[in-house]
């Protein structure tokens, strides 16, 4: 698959490889992007796996599992988890444990039959008090020598109304796409990795 795949959101279509930064205001915005951007993966029949930062959330997404395409034929088609079992595992955030978590279920979904991946992450589990969280800025820059070697787009939300401009800032320049408000933008801010990561530790 090399063309753009239906996002599920405002008629948008995405590439794969595509590291994408979903900005919003509110749940009921955060809402949206999900639940559009989940079903256009289960109605294709793509690996769909998300992270929320509530069991509120999961419960709500959990639904779409009766719009998968078949059911079980290929093993678990729609995957909710919450950060305490994957950003925050064992207490903190660490970027190569949740680099490992990303690769395994991508080798794990072609392995059960899935030809494309479908990841989302709710990231305001970095707002809370926890060893690590510091560390979410280097780990996006990271997350992009990682999405361009399989068949999957990645949506990472960021609430604006929770996040403080300095963050914003850095996440837009760790994604080369942003969309916000409806559109999809080529980032023109966004630093390639080595480039990056070599002027945050300066």
């Amino acid at each position: 698959m090399t063309g753009p795949v239906p996002s599920g959101i405002d008629e948008i279509g995405l590439v794969p490889g595509s590291h994408v930064c979903a900005f919003y205001r509110g749940d009921a915005d955060r809402d949206r992007l999900l639940t559009g951007y989940l079903s256009a993966g289960l109605t294709a029949g793509d690996k769909c796996i998300c992270i929320v930062d509530s069991e509120r959330t999961a419960k709500r997404l959990e639904q779409l599992s009766g719009t998968c395409r078949e059911p079980g034929s290929l093993g678990r088609q729609l995957d909710i988890h919450l950060p305490e079992s994957t950003y925050l595992v064992g207490g903190e955030f660490t970027t190569s444990d949740m680099l490992t978590f990303w690769t395994e279920n991508m080798t794990k979904a072609e392995i059960e039959g899935y030809s494309f991946c479908r990841l989302a992450g709710e990231m305001t589990w970095a707002l809370r008090d926890m060893p690590g969280v510091e560390h979410l800025i280097g780990y996006e820059s990271e997350l992009n020598r990682v999405t361009p070697s399989y068949p999957v787009v990645v949506l990472c939300l960021y609430d604006l109304d929770r996040f403080s401009g300095e963050i914003v800032v850095n996440v837009v320049k760790t994604h080369p796409q942003v969309l916000v408000q409806g559109i999809l933008v080529e980032n023109p801010y966004y630093i390639e990795p080595d480039n990056f990561l070599k002027s945050a530790s300066a």
